[in-house]
Parts: C-alpha cells; structure tokens; sequence
C-alpha cells in the first residue's frame, strides 16, 4: 500500500487509544482473512485495525455535510414515498464514559405515520437518476434539484415537500419512547451487574489490605503505649496512619465512583442524515413488474418455508425486519445440548404466486456470493394454490443475470427447478 497519507496521522492519533498505533507505512494489506492465512506477513485490515478506523472516521469527516443535506434513493418494493432520519444515540454513564453508540432510522410515511428501522435499510435502495419534482412547493422543487445537481443525483420521481411531516422534536421524542428508553434499561441493567462485580472485588481486596495495616497499626500503637523506644517507632506509626488514611479516601472515592458509574442516560441525539425513498419510477414496466413482491404472497412463502423447516427439526428465527440479505436464520441443535447448534442455513425466501422468474437484489446477491454455501434460496412456487418449496443452496452458483437499472439479479424458474432437482 505504501505510506499512509500524512493528513491521516492526526486522526491516527486521536483514535490510538481506542485502537492502537496507526503506521506511518504499510506494504501488503488485505481484507479476507483466507488470504491471511495463507500468508501471515501480510497485514489484516479489519473493523477495529486502527488503519480501517482511521479511514473511516476521515470519510465520515469529508462526506458528513453531504449526508446531512440530504439524499434520494429509489425502492423498487415501495408504493409510496417515505422520508428516513438517521440518528446516532449516544449512551454513557454519570462519569461521561460513552457506553454505547448506536444508529437508528426513523421512517416517516405520508400520513405521518413512523416506524424504527435498521440502518441495513440502505443496501437494499438504489440512488436515483433522473430529474427532480417536488410536490406543491416549486422554490423548494428548485431548491432540492439544485442540491441533487450538487450531490451527483438526478431524480425522475415526485419528491414530497414533506412540511406536514413530523419535525426533529417530534422524530427523537418517538426515538425516545420506542427505542431508546428500552435500550436504556438494558444497558443499565448490564452496567449494574458488572458495578456489582466491580465494587464487590474492590470491597474485599481493599478491606482485607485495610484491615491488615490496621492490625499492623495496632501492634505498633501498643508498642508506644507500653513504653517502648525502639527506633523509628514514630516514624512507623505515622507512614501507617497516613498510609490508612490513603486507603479509606480511595475506598470512599471509588463507592462514589462507582455509584456514578451506575448512572445511565442517553447523553446525546444527533441527527446524521436524512433521505427520500421513492417508488422506483419503472416498477411498472413490462420487464421489471414481475419482480416487484406481494406482500400477501411472500408472507404466504414465509410461513410455509418456517413450516417446512421446523418440519425437519430445525428452529427458525425470523430476521425479515433487518435487511441482512437474508429473512431467516434456521437452525439445527444438538440432541442430547439443545443449546448447541449443529448446522446454521442463512435463508432467503422468494415467494410466485404461479411458477416464475426470481430476483435478489444487490444486497440478498452480495450476501449469497460472500456466505457460498451456509446461504440458502427457498423459492415458493404457485402460492396462490398449493405452495412447492425449492431450497438451494449456494445459490451464488446458477447463472443469474445483472438487471443493472435496478440492481438487482433474475434467473428463470427453469433454473431454479433444474437446481432443486440436482440438490435432491
């Protein structure tokens, strides 16, 4: 790689704390840790290498303007607009110690209605092309277009003005109510436990040293008392007080400490972003319509794969909700330790109403590619009467076709038939 950038050494050492020191060179780097193996005197970058962090804090730096100003993405399962906040939460305790930061998207329907959302929402939208319009309101229409031109983006579809919207007080006393409180108990019951670990050690270790210098102190004193004129007597029995002293000011401070500690609260809302998602302006056409979903019919899918699971003695977690890439996570335990999982499928389940074409999309593809054969495509055919199910696994590996305007990826049912056939 060479050497590192010399307007990246300060943000190296801010950061070198929390994540070690950042070199001034490195030669050889990778990311996939299969390549590390192979060869150990090659650098592994990975989330927590100080040379990872410190290109991402640098990004998140040049780009933090842009991201606030806004951004426009199309959906192609979308039938109306929405407008997604992102938030970083920041949680820490009475010391301002950061606990925990977390990121969360606050979803804005039309009508005012709002929902929590992962921030995984992202992988599956796709930038819009195109030319701006927004809905009632031309010199914000302007407005927005002009800084779309500015941003690279260009948007065919109507952008809402959004004015009767929920405003950021409204958005982060949601948050509050529906996340972050809850959150919060979590991470103050976990910090209690661990303050209790904490004060319950620091209570024996530093009572027990107490308690010896007092003896200690006490031996000295009757010394004194009785008359005695060895040399130095003094001078021990001072260090010893004042010795004294030191440790019960530090065990005082310490509960205080640690009582401090104890108190949890969110510290900080800070908004990170904001973006448009509008329906993707060809969702009609004659060649993308089949892969806009129903909702009625891949709840119908879901539901028989998780049958047709559990069937076999695997148990089902549904994810649906996180934009993994994938819906469920099914997983098969140990008979005799049904604590221990003995196989995990990653699933993704694509439910037809009648036999047909089926497409993933940028994020469900990339997933598939990186998880090989812990990935699984189950594809429900004819769901409207009596639901077939067609697992695959690796499904990375059938012949699928890049539908680049949406991205998304197709393959034809006979492929999926012809998989199913060759796994069975």
């Amino acid at each position: 790689m060479g050497r590192v950038p010399r307007h990246l050494w300060v943000t190296g050492d801010d950061q070198e704390s929390r994540f070690g020191k950042l070199g001034r060179e490195y030669k050889q780097i990778a990311f996939d840790k299969k390549v590390f193996a192979q060869d150990s005197t090659i650098e592994w970058v990975t989330p927590g290498h100080p040379l990872f962090e410190c290109v991402r804090t640098e990004v998140l730096k040049q780009t933090e303007q842009d991201v606030q100003r806004g951004a426009v993405f199309y959906d192609l399962q979308r039938a109306q607009p929405a407008r997604l906040d992102v938030y970083a939460a920041v949680f820490q305790d009475g010391r301002g110690n950061k606990l925990h930061e977390r990121l969360y998207v606050v979803q804005t329907e039309l009508d005012g209605t709002l929902s929590i959302k992962q921030p995984t929402i992202f992988l599956d939208l796709i930038p819009a092309v195109g030319q701006t319009s927004c809905l009632s309101n031309p010199q914000k229409q302007q407005q927005m277009s002009s800084q779309m031109e500015d941003l690279g983006q260009d948007v065919r579809a109507t952008i809402p003005d959004g004015d009767n919207l929920p405003d950021r007080i409204g958005l982060e006393q949601f948050l509050i109510e529906t996340e972050l409180n809850g959150f919060l108990v979590e991470v103050q019951q976990a910090r209690a436990k661990e303050i209790k670990i904490i004060s319950d050690h620091m209570q024996i270790s530093l009572l027990a040293i107490i308690n010896r210098l007092q003896i200690q102190y006490g031996e000295l004193f009757d010394k004194k008392e009785s008359g005695s004129e060895e040399t130095g007597l003094d001078g021990r029995l001072k260090q010893s007080d004042d010795r004294l002293n030191e440790l019960n000011t530090r065990l005082d401070r310490r509960r205080v400490e640690l009582k401090q500690e104890n108190n949890c609260t969110i510290a900080a809302i800070v908004p990170k972003g904001r973006a448009w998602v509008l329906p993707h302006p060809d969702r009609y056409a004659p060649d993308i319509a089949p892969m806009v979903s129903n909702a009625e019919i891949e709840r119908i899918a879901v539901e028989v794969v998780i049958a047709y699971e559990e069937a076999q003695g695997w148990q089902v977690e549904s994810v649906e909700s996180e934009n993994r890439g994938f819906d469920l996570i099914s997983r098969k335990y140990h008979a005799e330790d049904p604590k221990t999982a003995i196989a995990v499928k990653f699933i993704e389940v694509k439910g037809r109403s009648q036999v047909g074409e089926v497409a993933l999309t940028d994020n469900e593809y990339r997933t598939a590619k990186r998880l090989n054969e812990d990935y699984w495509l189950y594809v429900v055919f004819n769901c409207a009467t009596q639901p077939e199910v067609h697992p695959i696994q690796d499904p990375a590996k059938l012949d699928w076709e890049a539908v680049m305007r949406i991205k998304h990826y197709q393959v034809g049912a006979d492929q999926i038939l012809l998989a199913n056939q060759g796994d069975n």
